[in-house]
């Protein structure tokens, strides 16, 4: 299968010239190998943000098809929103960890205040356009006062409502919403089998054995039960349902009758009934969300329970309750970058090859997220590859050590930060960048210190193109190159080339593009043109405008 190579507008860097959206000027792609009349292979291929590779689709026309997945309108605002705060915040807050077991006394969760405007003030600071909080994290410990749990903050001194006051200083200060709900819950484990599992990590331990994290945690909480209801990996049966399921004293009764809150007949054992009645509480009490996160750990699988989700029934819900949600780990949602340290790779594709549907499991990529290979001509072709669709990666990462705030621990420095936002942002990513507040429910003024630095610094280097700064020659040593992701993205390698001195040369060259891709370069040059050369490319490129930016102050 031939590549293609274009060579595209010069972008003139004269005082009266305007940096423009460079436009492609070479042939369409190859056509397809003809397919046998009435069959789906012989359709004209449209646009789509999830595509079915048929059997009878020639490599041409998966490439042609890959060419086409396009985001879908919650998936483009969500990557035109570049960086995000997470805020771990809860029951490991208060006792120190960073996984807890479940079995927590509620009253341990007793911050001196929510100041949620502070986090608000600290985030915006950085450049946020998009906050999250972990509404409940692995131990099950939830931070709204939640109608299917004791184990949330309404057992806490003073029944602080998080989620509530977290949504609306996020809404007064401008920012959109996510939610993280852990699916694993350690206070939903089985009464009966945590007892056993308890007597067993004693016995590993009287055995000089190592324990694993979650054994740690269960053995310094000793012969305290599971604080929940024992739902999860419980095996009870698959049963027809309706959510929400109403309790006693509903306040939500006459609203349901009436109609004006929808329902759901769902098929669900009991773990996935309390997780889908906890999801419908968020989106229609704090909706709307823009993002909700679903961490894929399983801190006890490996101890023998584990829960098997019927998450095709978590993604319709929340795709009648909030069309334009992104789900982390759903379909034609957001996707793990593969590491916690927030960098993305070098090549990162938001179109991605899938032998499962995407609507029938958590993240379901063939190869594991951790590869560094995830949507390449190869992997597209891989005979395996039944589904494509657009899914675009977050780098997570938190500004200090661990996830959760921990007095004795150091945020990152600023330099580090603007490190972290040009492997992530400038490389086809989303930042996902964690900052939690402390015991006293604030910020610490360190990490506040750090993302004010950290947002001066990108606002000074990539808020102006440095043309718009004086007449030609311009000096820069950053490049920012676009696609129009409207139109996917299509762009496999490409080259940067400068006038320098009435000849050019090339200064930098690259794989894929994306949303964004930032080209550092080793010192400042001074040039009067540049150029963008697509050398390799799956269809028609569209690019978006090209940029040019000056780390360092003049």
């Amino acid at each position: 299968m031939a590549r293609r190579t274009r060579v595209l507008s010069a972008l003139a860097l004269a005082a009266a010239a305007a940096l423009v959206p460079v436009q492609a000027t070479a042939q369409q792609p190859a056509h397809q190998r003809p397919a046998p009349p009435g069959t789906p292979c012989t359709a004209p291929v449209k646009p789509a943000s999830q595509m079915t590779v048929e059997s009878c689709d020639s490599p041409d026309r998966i490439i042609e098809k890959a060419a086409n997945i396009v985001p879908t309108p919650g998936q483009l605002a969500w990557q035109q929103r570049e960086v995000t705060a997470f805020t771990h915040f809860g029951m490991n807050t208060f006792t120190g960890r960073e996984w807890g077991s479940g079995t927590e006394d509620e009253k341990l969760f007793a911050p001196k205040a929510i100041d949620a405007d502070q986090w608000m003030r600290a985030y915006k600071a950085a450049g946020v356009e998009q906050v999250m909080l972990t509404a409940k994290h692995h131990d099950g410990f939830v931070l709204y006062p939640s109608r299917y749990t004791d184990h949330s903050v309404a057992l806490s001194p003073g029944s602080p409502d998080v989620v509530g006051a977290y949504v609306k200083a996020a809404r007064k200060a401008g920012l959109k919403v996510g939610l993280y709900l852990s699916p694993s819950d350690g206070a939903e484990l089985p009464h009966a089998w945590h007892a056993r599992w308890v007597d067993e990590i004693r016995a590993k331990q009287a055995e000089g054995k190592p324990l694993s994290l979650p054994e740690r945690m269960a053995l310094e909480d000793g012969d305290r039960a599971p604080a929940g209801a024992g739902r999860f990996g419980n095996g009870s049966p698959v049963t027809e349902r309706t959510i929400p399921t109403l309790v006693p004293g509903d306040d939500r009764a006459a609203a349901v009758r009436s109609g004006r809150l929808p329902t759901f007949r769902v098929k669900a054992d009991d773990y996935d009934t309390y997780y889908l009645n906890q999801l419908y509480e968020l989106f229609t009490q704090y909706g709307p969300i823009e993002e909700l996160w679903l961490d894929g750990a399983n801190p006890w699988s490996g101890s023998g329970i584990t829960q098997k989700y019927d998450v095709k029934q978590w993604f319709d819900m929340v795709k009648a309750l909030s069309p334009n949600t992104v789900v982390f780990q759903g379909p034609q949602g957001v996707r793990w970058v593969g590491n916690e340290n927030g960098i993305a790779r070098e090549t990162e594709w938001s179109v991605t090859p899938h032998i499962t549907d995407p609507w029938t499991g958590l993240g379901s990529l063939p190869n594991d997220s951790t590869d560094p290979d995830i949507g390449s001509r190869d992997r597209i072709l891989d005979p395996t590859v039944n589904y494509l669709q657009w899914y675009p990666a977050e780098a997570d990462v938190s500004i200090r050590p661990g996830w959760f705030h921990h007095r004795n621990e150091k945020p990152k420095t600023p330099a580090q930060l603007m490190d972290l936002y040009e492997k992530s942002v400038g490389r086809n990513a989303s930042l996902l960048l964690n900052v939690p507040p402390n015991k006293d429910g604030r910020i610490d003024d360190a990490d506040i210190a750090s993302l004010t630095a950290f947002g001066s610094d990108v606002r000074r280097i990539y808020g102006t193109d440095v043309r718009k700064q004086g007449p030609a020659p311009y000096t820069f040593d950053r490049i920012a190159v676009r696609e129009d992701i409207r139109h996917g993205q299509r762009v496999e390698r490409f080259a940067v080339e400068a006038r320098i001195g009435g000849s050019w040369q090339r200064i930098a060259e690259g794989t894929t593009i994306g949303h964004r891709r930032i080209l550092s370069l080793a010192s400042p040059l001074t040039a009067t043109s540049v150029r963008v050369k697509v050398l390799e490319s799956r269809a028609a490129p569209h690019l978006g405008a090209t940029t040019l930016h000056l780390s360092t102050t003049p």
